[in-house]
C-alpha cells in the first residue's frame, strides 16, 4: 500500500535562504497568552492588598498614651531608647498599616508635632497608638 505523502515524506525541512531561522524564544513569544487589559493584574492585585483601618483611641488610651509620652519628653535629655507603635497611611487606598520603630529619641518639633531620631527618622505625635521604654514605670496612668 502505497501513501499520498510518500514521494515528500523522507525530504529535509525546508528552511528560506532569505529569512534567517526564528529563535525558539522568538517562536515562544507568539503563544505566550494574550493580555488585552494591561494593568488589569496589577488592580486586581490592589484591590485585594489588605490594609488596616486606623485605630481611633479613647479617652482613657489617649489619657495613658499623653502620659507615657510626658514621661519620656521630660528624659529627652537622657536620649532614651522608646518603641513607638504608629499608623502610616497608605497612598493607594483607604487604610494603611501599624508599624513598630524602635530608636533613641534626638528632639521633639512641637511646631510640626513629630518626634525626631538620632537616625533621622521622623514620626508625627498624631500617628502614635503605642508607646514602649524600659525607663517608662510600671503604672503610666499617674505619672
Amino acid at each position: 500500500m502505497q501513501g499520498e505523502y510518500d514521494d515528500i515524506i523522507n525530504l529535509p525541512h525546508y528552511q528560506s535562504s532569505k529569512r534567517p531561522r526564528m529563535s525558539l524564544y522568538d517562536r515562544a513569544a507568539q503563544f505566550a497568552p494574550f493580555s488585552a487589559l494591561t494593568g488589569h493584574d496589577d488592580a486586581i492585585r490592589e484591590t485585594a492588598r489588605l490594609t488596616d483601618k486606623k485605630i481611633e483611641l479613647d479617652d482613657y488610651d489617649k489619657m495613658l498614651l499623653n502620659n507615657k509620652m510626658n514621661f519620656v519628653l521630660n528624659h529627652i535629655k537622657e536620649q532614651p531608647e522608646i518603641v513607638v507603635t504608629y499608623f502610616i497611611p497608605d497612598s493607594n487606598k483607604a487604610g494603611g498599616m501599624y508599624l513598630d520603630f524602635a530608636g533613641n529619641i534626638k528632639k521633639y518639633d512641637s511646631v510640626e508635632r513629630k518626634i525626631c531620631f538620632m537616625d533621622k527618622t521622623e514620626i508625627f505625635i498624631d500617628d502614635i497608638i503605642d508607646i514602649k521604654s524600659e525607663i517608662l514605670p510600671e503604672n503610666t496612668e499617674n505619672v
